[in-house]
């Protein structure tokens, strides 16, 4: 059978406002062998419906005078649930498509679009025997105002849109993994809101920050008495997520002997509190992101397989910002609007010069290292345009007060240093070498940080852009609080 027989009678209607969308999609479908309609607008859809009956397939804009096309896929759902939808629009933000996907579309079809592909997606919508039916939520508010949000416009970003859409309405646990500063959180908070538990919590912890003797309590609660200092009973971030949302950044992180308590919790939705007898059952989703290759971990013995496997339902990926070049204008637009505002002062923008060194750079420390920078340069920088100049400026050491008499040492020096250190240590035929590293890196900073001030802790932690419980938690108990 070929592909005109498979498509022979089969009917499909194309409703959207521009037309040369739905001239070139129609020609495109026809080519392939389907019997194809073309309509402007919501209404004059809707009236052939009530005359010639149900299309076997139907693509509309999302965007039109009049009734718009999530306004039609609600009522085409109402009266033919088993109707094959697909949403098409250039707007491919996180509302559009969990809307979409929440008044029961089929798929979201981002413009603009290759033919091929919506060819493709027709043959593979038609032979459905039956779409799921839509819930009867209505579309809510994604975004309260001023409210972080997912930014992109590059393919990894829509597909990442679309696959929020999708999961949103779906009670599965989600693992989100990507670099540090990627926005894990973000995803969460998306996943969240356009969930069927919106209406409820949204708890957020991140594991690495909590000392591991507290974390248990964190999670899980205790009760009075149940350990030095526990005055009280405390509730923990499960009971407060009830009905709503636990969001577990730096799952990786999380001791040995928590994940076992967390895998119950998972598996039969009950927990003690610590020092506890009571029996607490929780409805909770449970989304957990790590920029950590947990496999990796697991062979190591440092993480459980079972409990991976209970978290890793869904894994969604996202892209480092040096693979998603072309959101950095876009990006860095945004924060400088955002930061500027809130700064009060005057608005800003990025000459062509400056546009281009933004998108060349790497990021290593991806979408929040932009943002970071733009709050820089809507304080710092001196005029309302901002050149490849004020950004090599700002980017400087000095730009962050260090007096001029006091040369910033080198980092190459110490690059080289660490590399020579590394190389006589491997050679020596040692193991574990990151970990040896990276403590006594900590060590290093975080002492250098405390002599500074003075030993006071707090100061420390904002000096370096880390939170105090980090810095507790990196020095140890060794070291006299203050």
């Amino acid at each position: 059978m070929t592909a005109d027989d498979s498509a022979d009678s089969r009917r499909v209607w194309v409703v959207d406002d521009d037309r040369s969308v739905r001239f070139v999609l129609a020609t495109a479908l026809r080519d392939a062998g389907y019997e194809v309609d073309g309509f402007e607008n919501a209404a004059s859809a809707l009236a052939a419906l009530r005359v010639r009956g149900a299309p076997d397939l139907l693509f509309t804009d999302v965007r039109m005078p009049g009734d718009d096309g999530l306004v039609l896929l609600d009522r085409l759902k109402s009266a033919h649930p088993q109707l094959p939808v697909i949403v098409m629009s250039a707007y491919t933000d996180v509302a559009s498509t969990a809307s979409a996907f929440r008044g029961g579309a089929h798929e979201f079809l981002s413009k603009p679009f290759d033919l091929d592909d919506a060819v493709a997606l027709a043959a593979r919508a038609l032979p459905a025997e039956a779409v799921a039916a839509a819930t009867a939520e209505p579309p809510q508010a994604v975004e309260a105002a001023g409210a972080p949000e997912l930014i992109g416009d590059t393919p990894a970003m829509r597909a990442l849109f679309r696959a929020i859409g999708r999961l949103a309405q779906a009670p599965l646990s989600v693992l989100i993994t990507g670099e540090t500063g990627t926005g894990k959180e973000l995803v969460a908070h998306a996943l969240h809101r356009e969930s069927p538990r919106s209406a409820g919590p949204f708890v957020a912890l991140n594991t690495a920050a909590i000392p591991a003797e507290l974390l248990e309590s964190e999670l899980f609660g205790h009760e009075a008495g149940a350990f030095t200092g526990a005055q009280k009973r405390h509730v923990g971030r499960f009971e407060q997520a009830d009905g709503g949302t636990l969001f577990l950044d730096e799952i990786g992180d999380m001791p040995a002997s928590l994940q076992t308590r967390l895998l119950r919790v998972l598996a039969e939705g009950e927990f003690f509190r610590v020092g506890g007898r009571e029996l607490i059952r929780v409805d909770v989703r449970v989304i957990a992101a790590t920029h950590q290759d947990l496999e990796t971990l697991v062979q190591q013995g440092r993480f459980r397989a079972d409990l991976l496997h209970r978290l890793n339902v869904v894994r969604l990926q996202l892209p480092p910002l040096r693979e998603r070049r072309a959101d950095v204008p876009l990006l860095a637009e945004t924060f400088l609007r955002r930061a500027a505002h809130k700064l009060g002062a005057g608005a800003k923008r990025f000459d062509a010069g400056a546009a281009a060194a933004l998108q060349a750079m790497d990021w290593p420390g991806n979408v929040r290292e932009l943002q970071n920078l733009c709050w820089r340069l809507a304080a710092l920088a001196p005029g309302e345009t901002i050149t490849a100049a004020d950004l090599d400026e700002v980017r400087a050491p000095a730009s962050f007060g260090a007096p001029a008499s006091v040369a910033a040492p080198v980092p190459a020096e110490w690059d080289r240093q660490l590399g020579q250190w590394a190389l006589a240590c491997l050679q020596a035929g040692a193991r574990d070498l990151h970990a040896e590293a990276r403590d006594r890196f900590d060590q290093a900073l975080l002492g250098a940080a405390l002599q500074h001030t003075g030993g006071r802790r707090v100061e420390a932690a904002a000096l370096l852009g880390v939170g105090r419980n980090t810095v507790t938690r990196k020095l140890g108990p060794g070291r006299k609080r203050r």
